[in-house]
């Protein structure tokens, strides 16, 4: 069972190649689709293998190593080939922020200060797959989608700190709270909506990335264990 953790894990890359699939052919919707598929097996093996004791049971594999190759798939990768469509972000726009995203994206990975010992992510978390997901349901002007990317990119490298939803646990019921509603929000934009989401969608969604791109300037001290 141990094993079959890794192998749940190693699923997200092949998530994540379909979804590569389906932005390359033009059917965006489809790609956020398996994003979101992948989102949620990358959300569920960290609880399964803690409860399995996978770095002991299963130690053939290192299970961090594998989810941060499959991280770099689907939340940086596969949303920097997504900006190459002209219709979201037209040329050289698109390619420059893709180029943009996996290059920073590539250092901050490598990153050994990633995490703060209470469970912040020290810098931008590079979830592009979330950035990219507001540019294609937003459409912002390519200038400012583009100002956009640069922003977060460099906030990966200074020293500022964004919620981990679900390890960090000053204000975790009210965060959970407002991640199932933007979950459900994001789900109705793909699923419903056809990323063409009506004013309340929006209004939700914004309301979210300013509740999770807020809670970093309320830590003031890390919390004890």
């Amino acid at each position: 069972m141990a094993y079959g953790v890794h192998v749940f894990t190693a699923l997200g890359a092949a998530l994540g190649f379909l979804a590569l699939e389906a932005a390359l052919s033009g059917h965006i919707v489809a790609c956020f689709g398996w994003l979101g598929v992948a989102l949620f097996v990358d959300a569920a093996d960290g609880p399964m293998a803690r409860r399995l004791n996978v770095t002991e049971t299963a130690s053939r594999y290192d299970g961090a190593t594998l989810d941060l190759v499959v991280d770099f798939i689907t939340y940086v990768f596969v949303p920097a080939a997504i900006l190459l469509r002209p219709e979201i972000m037209p040329q050289p726009y698109g390619l420059v922020a893709g180029l943009i995203i996996t290059i920073g994206s590539a250092l901050y990975f490598a990153d050994t200060k990633m995490k703060t010992e209470d469970w912040w992510f020290l810098g931008f978390p590079a979830v592009w797959n979330v950035v990219v997901f507001y540019i294609v349901v937003f459409l912002p002007p390519a200038w400012l989608a583009l100002t956009i990317v640069v922003a977060l990119a460099a906030m990966m490298f200074l020293p500022v700190v964004f919620v981990h939803p679900v390890r960090v646990r000053r204000w975790r019921p009210m965060t959970m709270i407002v991640l199932l509603v933007w979950s459900i929000a994001a789900l109705s934009a793909i699923v419903i909506e056809r990323l063409s989401p009506a004013f309340w969608t929006k209004a939700i969604l914004l309301a979210g990335a300013v509740y999770f791109l807020g809670l970093g300037f309320l830590r003031d001290k890390p919390e004890s264990e």
